[in-house]
């Protein structure tokens, strides 16, 4: 049992680092300093709200969200370990791995000397995390809040063999409508499209999306940016250690059809992630690490 009063008798900072039970007394970290205000879940180190100052928030939430133990929390940044999407072998896995499955320790909170707010959570193997995968290994998120939001996923491999893994940071843009809506910087990327299981190569400048959508643009590392005519805004959207960007969107079937979405849920966002996974995996001999991370901002 987690026992809200020793972290924040540990780990809270007065005036910016803070422990709230928000959601079905699941608990979560709420931060805010000069530069914005993050919720951040300890169940599936979920980072579920970043409002930077005088905005709305970038991240969207599912208001029909499950959050209970048991259930992935839809929105915001899932973090996807160490598999991303289905199994490969067995479909009675969990989707998108455990990660987003199972509470993280804090292992840190603390002030950066430019104001921005530190945050490291971790997850180590376990009897319960071997009965989905059988390797050694320890996985951080390191959250950091300021004028962008940086989210790291680093994994060491603890055990005595070499292991693979696939990732994402799954994250769920908050648009004003998916039709005012374009996406800017994978214009020449070739793409796997998983709704039709076809290759191909955007020839658009601008992508817009007008349906169910996932496509998997590989062999990329460019940041993208997410324009919104109506909200005029731009997110600018940065990465590192990911090869593949995938954008995702249900559509309006698939919302419909889903219990923690509402009927239109798909027209008010679209996930950009930074993933390792169609070829892009990771492989980690015995001590080695890897990090990947999502660098989220608004352009000036």
């Amino acid at each position: 049992m987690i026992d809200i009063d020793e972290l924040d008798e540990k780990y809270s900072i007065e005036g910016e680092v803070g422990f709230a039970e928000l959601e079905n007394d699941l608990i979560f970290i709420t931060v805010s300093n000069k530069y914005a205000d993050a919720d951040i879940c300890l169940y599936g180190a979920h980072v579920t709200s970043f409002r930077p100052r005088n905005t709305m928030d970038v991240l969207w939430m599912s208001p029909d969200s499950f959050f209970e133990v048991d259930k992935p929390i839809r929105g915001g940044i899932p973090v996807c370990f160490p598999w991303f999407g289905p199994h490969k072998t067995d479909p009675d896995q969990p989707q998108h791995g455990f990660a987003r499955l199972m509470y993280w320790d804090v292992l840190e909170t603390r002030v950066k000397p430019n104001g921005e707010t530190l945050v490291r959570l971790q997850l180590c193997s376990s009897d319960e995390t071997k009965a989905y995968w059988p390797y050694d290994f320890l996985a951080e998120m390191i959250i950091t809040i300021g004028l962008t939001l940086t989210v790291t996923l680093k994994v060491t491999n603890t055990s005595a063999e070499p292991f693979e893994y696939g990732c994402a940071l799954h994250s769920y843009y908050n648009l004003s409508a998916i039709e005012n809506m374009s996406i800017e910087g994978l214009h020449g990327t070739a793409y796997y499209n998983q709704l039709t299981a076809e290759n191909g190569v955007q020839g658009e400048d601008f992508l817009q999306i007008r349906g169910a959508f996932t496509r998997h643009y590989l062999d990329t590392e460019t940041p993208v940016v997410i324009a919104d005519s109506i909200f005029r805004r731009r997110i600018k959207v940065n990465k590192s250690g990911s090869k593949v960007t995938t954008v995702w969107n249900p559509g309006q079937e698939a919302c419909a059809n889903s219990i923690d979405l509402p009927e239109d849920g798909y027209e008010t966002f679209v996930c950009v992630e930074a993933t390792n996974a169609f070829g892009y995996e990771i492989q980690l001999a015995p001590g080695e690490s890897y990090e990947t991370s999502a660098i989220i901002g608004l352009e000036e």
